[in-house]
C-alpha cells in the first residue's frame, strides 16, 4: 500500500469513528498524516508515493480510534511552531496561540518569565525567539517540570532557560520584560462537556475555576509586582474573553487574537496598577 493510500483508509476510519481532534490539528486528515507519517519515523514531507506497511501502525490507529487517545500521547510527540516537543499526560498537548505571537511582540526582552510552562513550548519558543534573552519557565506540577526539563535539553536550551517549582509568582523574583502564560481556563460547566480526548490531559493544567478566570485574576493582580517599567504581559484565555472584560472593566487589554490578551505596563501608574475587580460568581 502506498503512503498516501494508508492516510486516506485511516482518514476514512477516523471519520467513521467520529473522533475529536484539536490536540495539534483540527481534522480527520491531518490527525491520520500526522499518525501514519510519524508512527512509521517518517518526515511531514516523505513521498507520499513510497510504499507503506500498515500493519506497523495498526496499534496506534486503533488505540486512537477505540480509546480516543490523543495521536501526540500515542506518539510521545507534539508540534508546535515547527517545532518538535516530547510529551506524555503529565502535560497538556502543546497548542497554544501564543507561540505564533512572538515574531509580531515589538520588545527587545532581556528577562523572560513563562508561567504554567508545562512542556516548556513556550518557554523554548521565547528563548529561540529572542537569542539574547534569559527565561523563567514555572509550573507548580514537579512531573510536568520533568518534561519541560526534557525538552529543553532537546534544543539545547539548560544554559538559557531556568525551571522553577512555583505556585505562579510564589517563588519567583525580580522584574521581567515579557511575561508569557497558558494558564488553566476552562471553565468548571465546560470541564464536564470535555471531549474524551481532553480527558487524557492533566485537569490541574485545564481547570480554571467557575468562569475559568482563577489563574488569569491572580496573574492580573500580582504582574505588575513582576513586570518591568514598559513590560509586556500575554495571557491566554480562550473563549473567557467577554467574561474576563466584564470583571476587569477598568484594566485596557488589547487582543491580538481572540483568545489571547497582551497588556503593556507602562512608565505612569495607568489602569493596569489599579486592583482589579475581582469576578462575581454567578
Amino acid at each position: 500500500m502506498k503512503l498516501a493510500q494508508l492516510i486516506r483508509k485511516t482518514e476514512a476510519r477516523f471519520r467513521a469513528a467520529r473522533l475529536h481532534y484539536g490536540h495539534g490539528t483540527d481534522n480527520a486528515r491531518d490527525d491520520a498524516a500526522f499518525l501514519v507519517l510519524r508512527g512509521l519515523g517518517l518526515p511531514f514531507d516523505e513521498d507520499l508515493g513510497k510504499d507503506a506497511d500498515p500493519t506497523r501502525i495498526e496499534a496506534l490507529v486503533k488505540k486512537r480510534i477505540t480509546q480516543r487517545i490523543p495521536a501526540a500521547y500515542l506518539l510521545n510527540e507534539a508540534w508546535l511552531d515547527g517545532l518538535p516537543f516530547y510529551v506524555d499526560r503529565r502535560v497538556i498537548i502543546p497548542r497554544s496561540h501564543i507561540a505564533f505571537l512572538f515574531k509580531d511582540l515589538r520588545i527587545r526582552p532581556r528577562r523572560i518569565l513563562d508561567l504554567c510552562t508545562g512542556s516548556g513550548c513556550l518557554a523554548i519558543l521565547a528563548a529561540r525567539a529572542y537569542p539574547k534573552a534569559q527565561v523563567d519557565a514555572s509550573d507548580i506540577s514537579a512531573a510536568a517540570l520533568e518534561v519541560a526539563a526534557r525538552n529543553v535539553r532537546q534544543h539545547g536550551l539548560a544554559r538559557r532557560v531556568r525551571l522553577v517549582r512555583s505556585d505562579l509568582f510564589e517563588k519567583l523574583r525580580g522584574r521581567y520584560d515579557l511575561i508569557v502564560c497558558n494558564p488553566p481556563y476552562v471553565a468548571t460547566p465546560s470541564m464536564r462537556k470535555l471531549p474524551r480526548e481532553h480527558r487524557y490531559e492533566p485537569g490541574i493544567a485545564l481547570a480554571g475555576g467557575r468562569q475559568g478566570l482563577d489563574y488569569a485574576g491572580r496573574i492580573l493582580e500580582a504582574a505588575p509586582r513582576y513586570l518591568c517599567p514598559g513590560g509586556l504581559l500575554v495571557c491566554e484565555v480562550g473563549e473567557n474573553k467577554a467574561a474576563l472584560e466584564r470583571a476587569y472593566p477598568r484594566i485596557p487589554f488589547v487582543w491580538p487574537r481572540p483568545e489571547v490578551f497582551t497588556l503593556l505596563l507602562s512608565r505612569t501608574a495607568g489602569a493596569f496598577r489599579t486592583p482589579p475587580r475581582r469576578p462575581r460568581a454567578k
